[in-house]
């Protein structure tokens, strides 16, 4: 089998995972939830397990000789699987949790094609790993990024671990970022996606090894396939030594982020390094 036809491939068994996924989240949207306590406020609910449960199932049957990696239910598979995917079957679980209808399903394969769903959108995000594209009633688009919206989603969930380097919140603090941007906090890896479509101009998150995260390694393949400039918050690159993540959807507003986070902000309230 060709390299191209593999990646075709998998990419279509990452779409079917994560639409499964979507259709799980969707069916107990709004019902009655069992929540799971993860500690330190965190929590999934019997809707996370489940759609893992069914993303799984369609990545066992289709690629039997893989290793899979749920947020969930951890890894699974043979110990010296060559290929692992990565599972976050709903991610947005507390927006979920309260009715609001803003959540991804992430399915990628490590360093390879990958798929987000929005369950509510009818949307299904994809990449081979060299394109990207949305697929929208069973027909495929070009993702096109754009920074034309201003609008730049940061993630403020806890843990910080960049901090008191970094603080995304002192982003959304800087006096010269409300004269360029608008911030946004949709509380899921959607908005990640949302800038590979040109749906946001940003993305902002701290954290670490996210290539290799559940929850941010699909909308990482997403925008750097369709041409977002993606760095760490420092302007290094992201990978397992990465810190944090500045997806742009082009080089101008990667530089003016860049500049924000590195400038001082106002008296009183601290300087970013």
């Amino acid at each position: 089998m060709s390299s191209s036809l593999a990646r075709h491939d998998d990419t279509e068994v990452a779409v079917a995972a994560a639409l499964a996924g979507a259709t799980a989240v969707r069916t107990r949207y709004g019902q009655r939830l069992t929540r799971i306590d993860k500690g330190d406020g965190d929590f999934a609910t019997d809707a996370d397990v489940a759609a893992e449960e069914v993303i799984l199932d369609v990545l066992r049957s289709a690629r039997p000789s893989d290793a899979m990696r749920g947020e969930e239910g951890g890894r699974r598979g043979a110990a010296d699987a060559v290929r692992e995917w990565l599972v976050d079957p709903l991610c947005g679980t507390l927006n979920y949790a309260v009715g609001t209808a803003l959540v991804a399903v992430n399915v990628a394969l490590r360093d390879g094609p990958a798929a987000v769903a929005d369950p509510f959108g009818g949307e299904v995000f994809h990449t081979d790993g060299e394109t990207a594209r949305v697929r929208r009633d069973g027909r495929d688009t070009p993702l096109a990024p754009t920074a034309s919206s201003r609008l730049v989603d940061v993630n403020l969930d806890p843990p910080f671990p960049g901090a008191p380097a970094f603080r995304a919140v002192d982003l959304l603090a800087h006096p010269g970022f409300g004269r360029v941007f608008r911030p946004r906090v949709v509380s899921t890896t959607l908005a990640l996606a949302w800038v590979a479509a040109g749906k946001r101009a940003a993305y902002v998150t701290d954290g670490t090894a996210l290539t290799e995260s559940v929850h941010f390694a699909a909308g990482i393949a997403l925008c750097r396939a369709a041409g977002c400039v993606v760095t760490g918050v420092d302007g290094a690159p992201v990978g397992p030594a990465g810190r944090g993540l500045v997806a742009a959807a082009d080089a101008e507003t990667h530089g003016q982020l860049l500049s924000l986070l590195r400038e001082p902000l106002g008296s009183g309230t601290g300087r970013r390094r």
